[in-house]
């Protein structure tokens, strides 16, 4: 029984034990009760690596069964056709090594030039290690291949090259703009089944392919069979980011839609994976006469491989920050100036608004608005260019800069909108404005 006579005294006692077992509870390992969304959102991201990382989504019915890719990597010595795809031709289409899976011999063979990088054995041994980011193979079990697919990673996911150029730690999200995913088609010993889908020869789908060139792919090619602009370069876009996707409304050059949809796009559409689709947009025959024609917008498979993982995979990406610059990258005084520049009368902050660094809300405009043509974005059901978000901006710079790389340095991207917008920078203001767009 509490003496009455001393109420502060006996709460004090209390307190006191409480807070003794409290320290009991945590030097003897406890721990306070987990979060249950903490905990759920944990699996889902690590469901959605994996989706990114390894799920073909039963595409290897088109990149082996059809294309048969996989043949063309073995080479005639074994069962394929062909030379073979050595780790060094591999590396220079900008085709990635994982390091983080290779056996500790293997990477130290690589870093002491011990490694034969010129034999396509060792680039079926790195396949099944599943090293190689974004291919899964398939192995016939007597040295060969029987069938290959591809992953989200191919196309988003580079490597920090820390044990030779190409060959590394997996950076999810970057934009690969090493890889020349036509001259990689190319490698297909059959392409006429891409050929039959857009009515052309296989020599001039070929032709195509070749025109694109590194770091650019060209998804509506194969919706509206437009293979080049009207001034006669390649109509492929550069291959985008797929970090700092959070809060950004649209996703792609020209906005088709949210995240979720254009995975799903990819997916059943380019990757040639397994599963359902549905765009009534693309029954549009005089805009998309090659989707209309194969139906596109109304794809079905039984099961569905893709739609359930869709929820997962843009979870994941939705994660994946956008990295940070060196330091070394930018002259941060100037950044700092550059700020003010960017917010004031460069009029950056109109449409690239902090901190999304894209417009807060429908995030597209006209060719006109930005003071460029309009081909691709006609290319597309809005006709109009996404806002496109400038985090991370460092890391996607390879290739150049717009849908198309157009402007080769960030300097032509502010002399662009300088004369379009009559602006009247000076140059300090100019180099200022550079040096605070490559520290986002």
């Amino acid at each position: 029984m509490v003496d009455g006579r001393r109420p502060h005294a006996a709460r004090g006692a209390i307190v006191y034990a409480a807070c003794l077992a409290l320290v009991a509870c945590k030097s003897s390992g406890g721990a306070p009760p987990s979060d249950p969304v903490k905990s759920a959102a944990d699996l889902v991201i690590d469901e959605g690596r994996q989706t990114f990382r390894f799920e073909t989504f039963g595409d290897e019915a088109f990149w082996g069964d059809t294309l048969q890719i996989h043949k063309a990597i073995e080479g005639g010595a074994r069962g394929g056709t062909g030379a073979g795809v050595s780790p060094r031709v591999a590396l220079s289409v900008g085709l990635r090594v994982d390091s983080e899976v290779l056996p500790a011999s293997l990477v130290s063979g690589i870093k002491a030039g011990t490694v034969n990088l010129d034999d396509p054995a060792t680039t079926i041994q790195l396949l099944d290690l599943s090293a190689v980011v974004g291919v899964k193979a398939t192995s016939n079990g007597a040295g060969g291949l029987a069938s290959i697919g591809i992953t989200c990673a191919l196309c988003h996911s580079t490597v920090d090259d820390s044990v030779a150029p190409g060959i590394g730690k997996r950076l999810d999200g970057w934009p690969n703009r090493d890889l020349n995913v036509g001259a990689i088609v190319n490698l297909s010993p059959d392409l006429s089944s891409v050929a039959a889908l857009l009515g052309a020869d296989e020599g001039t789908v070929r032709t195509v392919l070749s025109s694109w060139g590194p770091g650019k792919f060209d998804a509506e090619l194969f919706l509206d069979g437009k293979a080049f602009r009207p001034d006669g370069k390649s109509a492929a876009t550069l291959i985008p980011a797929a970090f700092g996707l959070r809060g950004v409304n649209l996703h792609t050059w020209t906005g088709w839609g949210s995240l979720t949809q254009w995975n799903a796009f990819v997916a059943n559409l380019e990757m040639h994976g397994k599963g359902n689709y549905t765009d009534a947009r693309l029954d549009d025959a005089s805009r998309f006469p090659v989707a209309a024609r194969a139906r596109m917008g109304h794809t079905v498979n039984d099961p569905d491989l893709i739609t359930p993982k869709l929820g997962a995979l843009e979870f994941y990406q939705l994660a994946l920050d956008a990295p940070a610059p060196p330091q070394e990258s930018f002259d941060p005084v100037a950044a700092a100036r550059g700020r003010a520049v960017f917010s004031g009368p460069a009029k950056c902050a109109s449409c690239h608004v902090p901190p999304l660094y894209t417009d807060s809300g429908w995030n597209m405009h006209t060719g006109a608005e930005i003071g460029i043509d309009e081909f691709q974005s006609s290319r597309a059901p809005d006709g109009r260019y996404r806002t496109a978000p400038l985090r991370g901006l460092f890391a996607h710079t390879k290739g150049g800069f717009y849908h198309d790389g157009r402007f080769a340095t960030l300097d032509e991207v502010v002399a662009h909108y300088d004369s379009v917008l009559a602006l009247g920078l000076s140059a300090g203001q100019r180099s200022d404005l550079i040096e605070y767009l490559k520290s986002l």
